[in-house]
């Protein structure tokens, strides 16, 4: 897949090799140019960050931290390769390395939530700033 630039920009992401009815964390990944950077929460991860490069043809190179919901801080790094499916929503292909005493690699699946997931979940985020909003004055 070759993205545009900020082609990743507001795409939003879930665990895609997790079984139906787990919560999976969900990601929200930026970018601007080649850099690149996210928040995640959910399933096991009260919250999560990320921050790397795009590559021009859209592969991906981070380093991510987050607190699990047991109160560990886990951090390491990961290298993705999109892969653009039928749909038209992108499916990363992960190789990822945990540091510290938790070491470990792996390769797992993320999959770009559909369009209406997404702007259902940006409205939802906007009215609760707006009711905050609301709470402070």
């Amino acid at each position: 897949m070759s993205t545009p630039e900020n082609g990743y920009e507001g795409r939003r992401f879930t665990s895609g090799d997790v079984p139906a009815g787990v919560e999976s964390p969900t990601a929200t990944y930026r970018q601007d140019g080649d850099l690149l950077w996210g928040e995640f929460a959910g399933g096991h991860a009260r919250r999560g960050a990320l921050t790397g490069v795009c590559a021009p043809d859209g592969t991906l190179d981070f380093a991510y931290c987050m607190v699990l919901d047991t109160g560990e801080i886990v951090s390491g790094r990961c290298h993705s390769t999109p892969e653009t499916l039928a749909d038209g929503r992108v499916r990363l292909h992960e190789e990822w390395e945990r540091y510290g005493e938790h070491a470990a690699t792996g390769v797992s699946l993320l999959e770009e939530l559909p369009a209406a997931a997404t702007a259902t979940a940006t409205a939802e985020n906007e009215n609760e700033y707006e009711d905050e909003d609301e709470d402070r004055t």
